[in-house]
């Protein structure tokens, strides 16, 4: 009996030209173009070019719901529409000392089954507590911390984003169907996801409070999946930095099991990750990764961080991109983040 071979399929395929390869633009000398067409190619077949268009002039229709004093800042709970008969819920949180405007921390989230709610630190048990502490995983709450105006959303197929029937079954997430359905419109998970955090830019740019020309986003996981495409395709990011995602696709998608929202079709016909990131620069960029991450491996990691370090110093920005290995597997490595943050905005604002 002979049975189908997945990696013979994935070394045949993988060898082929990408169009948009980082070394063409090396090549022609053209990072402008080369950046323009992938950035073009990338709405196209993420869908997010067709979405723009059949939501061009839908008004925001933002509510807030909930305004709670915390210890040091305020957090506010609202909504904001994306698509017809389809709102984001988020939280904003706002510091309560220093000057505003601040500038504004976007945190898409992973495949966490409550979403939003760890990255504010609101905890449903001693366990989830445990386990977004130990994790660095209440991002949110440490970017307001650092006096930032930061904005947790629930991401497409999670909690309030996500499905009552998977709810129902104590599904973590609704990704599978959602992606599904998606594909068959011509859109992907990952398209849809880009803009929504667009939409939340959008409104940020309303508030009074936030800095809206000084933006960064980090999330881990599927949240670092979310800051890296939005960052790409949305250059109002000023900052990236994803955690737990940065890696080759060879090393990573193709080589083990992933969920379904992590795919475009056609994708590596056009570029591996860390041609993607040749869309970010020469704005900031750090890749924070896990030294013993099974699913995004470290050697992987590393050999993509080579290709990025020759896309930055190609551009004459060296001292703008980095990577950090924490000790330990998937999970958020929040102790070089900040600084780097602080670090880099202090250069934009001269």
């Amino acid at each position: 009996m002979r049975f189908f071979s997945a990696d013979q399929y994935v070394d045949r395929h993988y060898m082929n030209e990408r169009e948009f390869h980082y070394r063409n633009a090396l090549e022609e000398g053209n990072w402008s173009d080369w950046q323009q067409r992938f950035r073009q190619r990338l709405r196209d077949i993420t869908g997010l070019e067709q979405l723009a268009k059949e939501t061009d002039g839908l008004p925001l229709e933002a509510e807030i719901v909930e305004t709670v004093q915390m210890d040091g800042y305020t957090r506010e709970k609202g909504y904001i529409g994306t698509e017809p008969g389809l709102s984001i819920p988020f939280y904003l949180l706002l510091p309560s000392d220093g000057e505003g405007p601040y500038p504004l921390v976007l945190t898409p989230h992973g495949h966490s089954r409550r979403g939003k709610e760890i990255y504010v630190g609101n905890y449903e048990t001693e366990q989830e507590r445990s386990e977004g502490v130990d994790g660095d995983r209440d991002i949110a709450l440490q970017a307001v911390q650092e006096g930032f105006a930061t904005i947790a959303m629930d991401v497409r197929g999670f909690w309030e984003m996500g499905r009552e029937e998977e709810y129902e079954q104590g599904k973590g997430n609704s990704c599978n169907p959602l992606q599904k359905r998606a594909l068959m419109f011509g859109r992907t998970l990952i398209g849809e996801r880009v803009h929504d955090m667009g939409r939340v830019i959008d409104y940020a740019s309303t508030r009074p409070e936030i800095d809206s020309s000084r933006i960064v986003i980090t999330g881990n996981s599927g949240g670092g999946t979310v800051s890296l495409f939005t960052a790409a395709l949305d250059e109002r990011i000023d900052i990236c930095i994803p955690g737990s995602y940065f890696c080759t696709y060879r090393a990573s998608l193709l080589a083990m099991d992933h969920c379904d929202c992590n795919f475009i079709p056609g994708l590596l016909q056009q570029g591996e990750m860390y041609d993607i990131v040749g869309l970010i620069a020469p704005r900031p960029f750090l890749a924070v990764n896990g030294e013993r991450d099974e699913i995004y491996p470290s050697f992987g990691a590393r050999e993509a961080y080579a290709h990025v370090e020759r896309i930055y110093a190609a551009m004459g920005v060296a001292d703008r991109c980095a990577i950090h290995f924490g000790d330990g597997g998937h999970r958020y490595y929040k102790e070089p983040v900040w600084p780097f943050v602080k670090r880099q905005l202090e250069r934009l604002k001269r």
